[in-house]
């Protein structure tokens, strides 16, 4: 059962599950159970994704009753006029503890040409755990809060590994290592993105919408051991 987290004749919200495809594509392989898929098990009737989470990140995911409020959600999407923020724990300590990332992207193509993107991000808390590896006796991470402008292929994901921050869990742009030891000391298996806060305009009346996914048990432990806390609204 996927958890719910807005639903109406309109459209639907779930809290994305890391590590579940949302549909069948070509960048997902040998997936063999697809989000669109249990959702209409669980709700019925015809869906339309209003925009995509990648396989490994989890959070908000918008999903439309119609190709009219799929289109209209796409609308805002395309015009930018979707806040998004995101949680992601990264290796190291990114400095300055906010700014933008300001560097162009491919799409799923890396020959592809480059576009625009954008990604605004904070600092929210760091550790250092006494974890001997490679030269260097302790390791240091961060919680980080981050806004995409823009919504290129693995943006986020990409723009941190580009400041040498990658995302923890990121087996494409990310470091082995660093996601080898939170496997073996920390238990954590899934890559530390999460779409946190999603906010938009209602397709059918324009009201405000601000809806916001809880975190999963492996990232919330995360969080507990580390003494970390989320920011306010």
């Amino acid at each position: 059962m996927l958890d719910i987290l807005y639903q109406d004749d309109a459209l639907i919200a779930v809290n994305k599950p890391a590590g579940l495809a949302v549909h069948r594509s070509k960048m997902v392989g040998n997936a063999d159970t697809f989000l669109v898929d249990v959702l209409r098990e669980q709700v019925g009737g015809t869906l339309y994704l209003a925009h995509r989470l990648d396989r490994a990140t989890s959070g908000v995911l918008l999903v439309a009753r119609s190709t009219e409020m799929a289109a209209a959600l796409g609308e805002q999407f395309m015009g930018r006029d979707v806040h998004k923020q995101y949680l992601t724990v990264v290796r190291g300590w990114p400095e300055p503890t906010e700014g933008t990332i300001d560097y162009p992207l491919p799409g799923s193509r890396e020959t592809g040409p480059r576009r625009e993107a954008r990604t605004c991000y904070r600092r929210l808390a760091t550790v250092e755990v006494p974890i001997e590896l490679g030269r260097y006796p302790q390791q240091r991470y961060a919680l980080v809060l981050a806004e995409p402008q823009t919504g290129r292929f693995r943006q986020i994901r990409k723009h941190l590994a580009h400041l040498h921050h990658p995302v923890i869990g990121d087996c494409q742009h990310g470091r082995s290592d660093h996601n080898r030891l939170y496997k073996q000391y920390f238990s954590c298996h899934r890559m530390l993105l999460h779409a946190w806060r999603l906010s938009f305009r209602h397709p059918l009346d324009g009201r405000p919408m601000l809806l916001e996914a809880p975190l999963d048990t492996a990232f919330l432990g995360l969080l507990e051991r580390f003494g970390w806390s989320l920011p306010e609204p």
